[in-house]
């Protein structure tokens, strides 16, 4: 059994409303393929909302992190209920489980776990714990750039790049704030690299690109 992780973007799982036709479209490409995945849903929108919601409040950094975590289980639960076939019926909370839930079916998901971590670096520790034999990094960028590409057109995108380049880059974004982090997270980029865990960042609507990734073969993304 071979097992590709998904670090799938809140963002396109729910850009405000949940788009079940896009998640619908996404497993359907994922069940064409021979492998078994670990799917870590993100928050996006949504735990940008309720993280701002908690600070307003008076929350701690903390406390919004755990907002940002409960945003990313409802997402989780969406996909699950999306998926309907040969996955676990509630969303994984722990590595563990979620291990224990993919010798049984072939789609396992969770959402984020502890406060102060990103689902990127949940998914990059699911793919330890799971012995993947790759992970996707699925957003709205279709890559990895020097800068922000949003704000700088001229912003050159990475086809390939080493860890040390990752995590360089990396560490001069990440601020460590939920709803407010780079492409992949400063963490997430030391624990792939500390396994050797081959990494692909593509635009996850681009589904063509994701199956490429999927299968290891060439992408229009990094």
């Amino acid at each position: 059994m071979q097992i590709v992780v998904l670090s799938l973007g809140g963002s396109l799982v729910n850009p405000g409303v949940p788009d079940s036709q896009y998640v619908s479209s996404l497993v359907r490409m994922l069940r064409q393929t021979k492998y078994h995945f670990g799917i870590v849903v993100g928050g996006g929108r949504l735990a940008r909302k309720w993280a701002e919601s908690a600070r307003k409040k008076g929350a701690s950094e903390f406390e919004a992190d755990e907002a940002a975590i409960e945003a990313t289980k409802k997402n989780a639960q969406f996909v699950i209920d999306t998926i309907k076939k040969d996955v676990n019926r509630v969303v994984c909370q722990t590595f563990e489980s979620a291990r224990e839930q993919g010798k049984k079916h072939r789609f396992v998901v969770m959402g984020g776990t502890i406060p102060g971590i990103t689902t990127d670096s949940d998914a990059t520790l699911l793919a330890e714990c799971m012995g993947a034999k790759r992970l996707l990094n699925l957003s709205n960028i279709d890559g990895i750039y020097n800068d922000n590409p949003v704000r700088n057109h001229n912003a050159k995108k990475f086809h390939r790049m080493s860890y040390a380049q990752l995590i360089d880059l990396a560490g001069k974004n990440d601020m460590r704030k939920a709803g407010t982090h780079f492409v992949f997270d400063f963490l997430a980029c030391k624990l792939i690299a500390r396994s050797k865990i081959e990494a692909h960042f593509v635009h996850g609507k681009n589904l063509l690109d994701v199956r490429k990734a999927v299968e290891g073969k060439p992408h229009g993304g990094t």
